[in-house]
C-alpha cells in the first residue's frame, strides 16, 4: 500500500516534541507507536525504527515514531525511562490526531522502551496492546547471574578462547578478578538499574510486573537468543511465580528470534521482527 511520511511537532509541558508518521493511503483503526529505548532517537539503532515504520505503513497500518524530551530535535532535559509517561501521553494525543479513523493504538518497545511501556499502557485506555522486545530489567545480581550462566558458559566451549591460551595470550589474573567480581555481584543484593524513580523500595522487575499486571490488553514478547538483557528477563520470569503467571496468559504471546542480538542488527532480523509484528497485529 502507498504511504506518506508526515514530520509532526507537538507539545508535552513547555517543550516542543517531534516525530514522524508513516500514514497509509487507508489506515487500519489499530495504528502502532514506536517508543525507543536508551539514550536513542527516532530512527533507531541501524535505522530499524525507521524501516519498521514504513514496513506497517506498507501493510496498512499507521505507525508513529518520535523523540523524547531531550534526545534527538525535541526539547527539554534528558528523561530515565521510567519518567516519559507524558512524553508517551502526549505523542499517543497526537497520533490519533494525525491519523483520523484511528481508535486504539498498540505501543511497541525495545529495551528500557518495553519497560517504559509496561509503565505506562495500564493507565491508557486507548492503548490495546503491547510488543515488548528484550525489555530491561536490569539489577545488578539479576546481569550477574545471567552473564555467569550464560556469557561465562558460552565462553568455555569457544574455540577462539583456548586458541588465545594455547597461544600464551589469555590474561588468567583479570580473567579471574572479573569472574571474582561477577560471584560477588550475584551473591550480593538487587540493585535497580534505572534512575530517579529507582529510589522506590520496590525493585525494578516487581514495579515492571505491577504495571503489566494493571495492563488488561494483549501484548507480544519479542525475545533475542544472543542478548544478555533478554535472557536476564528470560532468567527473572523462570524464578518468579508472579511473572509466569502474567506471561502464560491467554492474552500473552511470546515469540523468539534464533541468533539475534540486542538491536536485530542484522536485514534478516529487522525484517522478521517487522513480519511479526504486522502478523501480531492483525490477528486479533
Amino acid at each position: 500500500m502507498n504511504y506518506q511520511e508526515i514530520a509532526l511537532s507537538f507539545d508535552c509541558g513547555d517543550d516542543a516534541l517531534y516525530g514522524i508518521v508513516s500514514l497509509p493511503e487507508q489506515a487500519a483503526r489499530r495504528g502502532v507507536l514506536i517508543v525507543v529505548g536508551g539514550p536513542q532517537y527516532r530512527a533507531g539503532s541501524h535505522r530499524q525504527f525507521t524501516g519498521l515504520a514504513r514496513a506497517l505503513a506498507a501493510e496498512g497500518i499507521a505507525a508513529m515514531r518520535f523523540d523524547y524530551r531531550g534526545m534527538g530535535d525535541s526539547e527539554g532535559d534528558m528523561r530515565n525511562f521510567e519518567t516519559v509517561g507524558d512524553d508517551l501521553q502526549a505523542a499517543v494525543d497526537r497520533f490519533f490526531s494525525a491519523v483520523p479513523g484511528m481508535d486504539e493504538v498498540v505501543i511497541w518497545g525495545l529495551c528500557d522502551g518495553a519497560s517504559a511501556a509496561m509503565f505506562y499502557a495500564g493507565g491508557d485506555r486507548r492503548v490495546s496492546g503491547l510488543v515488548l522486545l528484550n525489555p530491561w530489567a536490569r539489577t545488578a545480581n539479576g546481569i550477574a547471574r545471567t552473564t555467569l550462566k550464560h556469557y561465562y558458559r558460552a565462553r568455555l566451549t569457544d574455540p577462539a578462547l583456548w586458541k588465545k591460551i594455547a597461544r600464551g595470550r589469555f590474561d588468567f589474573a583479570a580473567a579471574a578478578a572479573s569472574l571474582a567480581r561477577m560471584v560477588s555481584a550475584a551473591l550480593g543484593a538487587g540493585r535497580t538499574g534505572g534512575g530517579p524513580a529507582a529510589q522506590d523500595a520496590a525493585p525494578l522487575p516487581e514495579r515492571m510486573r505491577a504495571g503489566l499486571a494493571r495492563f488488561k490488553g494483549q501484548v507480544l514478547f519479542i525475545f533475542s537468543e544472543a542478548d544478555l538483557t533478554a535472557q536476564e528477563f528470560l532468567d527473572l520470569v523462570r524464578g518468579a511465580p508472579e511473572w509466569q503467571d502474567l506471561l502464560k496468559a491467554g492474552r500473552v504471546t511470546q515469540q523468539r528470534i534464533d541468533e539475534a542480538d540486542h538491536s536485530f542488527s542484522r536485514r534478516v532480523w529487522k525484517d522478521r521482527v517487522a513480519r511479526l509484528t504486522v502478523e501480531w497485529v492483525r490477528s486479533w
